[in-house]
């Protein structure tokens, strides 16, 4: 008897810890800034903690990387989202940078040059899809930021 008993409570106990890493996973789901993103493909590459308003920017921006998303109907993989200060030294960003804000995704889609990518994002901004803001066109990614005034290089 007492050996059913302690594979009832071992049932119990791994039962219990299914059901938290479910829960816990949904959790997490919802933790994020919009359908196809989450917080973590944004975070700082030295692992600074995310500040509580680049959260919010953070989230307006993912947004903006959705409609992208839904244009190329492909996947968007993120170099580069908040930065912080230290960060953003280490890389040599500017010192006004979008990045320290949340503002601002260095972005890579698969089977997309940063020149298809510059050109799409211009269309999106000019049907007023997307936030205006910045877009820069780099060898390997596409930096967009959404600063609210026309910024190109």
């Amino acid at each position: 008897m007492a050996k059913k008993n302690n594979l009832n409570n071992i049932f119990l106990i791994l039962g219990a810890v299914g059901i938290t890493a479910f829960l816990f996973k949904r959790l997490k789901k919802m933790d994020r800034p919009s359908k196809n993103f989450s917080y973590s493909e944004f975070d700082s590459k030295d692992g600074a903690e995310m500040p509580a308003a680049v959260k919010e920017n953070i989230k307006k921006l993912a947004q903006n990387l959705e409609v992208i998303r839904s244009y190329f109907n492909l996947p968007i993989k993120i170099n580069s989202g908040y930065r912080s200060p230290a960060q953003n030294a280490k890389v040599k960003g500017k010192d006004l940078s979008k990045h320290l804000i949340g503002q601002a995704a260095d972005i890579v889609i698969k089977g997309k040059t940063p020149s298809e990518v510059q050109a799409v994002i211009e269309v999106l901004i000019r049907a007023g899809k997307i936030s205006e803001g910045g877009i820069g066109k780099y060898a390997n990614f596409t930096h967009y930021d959404i600063r609210g005034t026309k910024a190109r290089w």
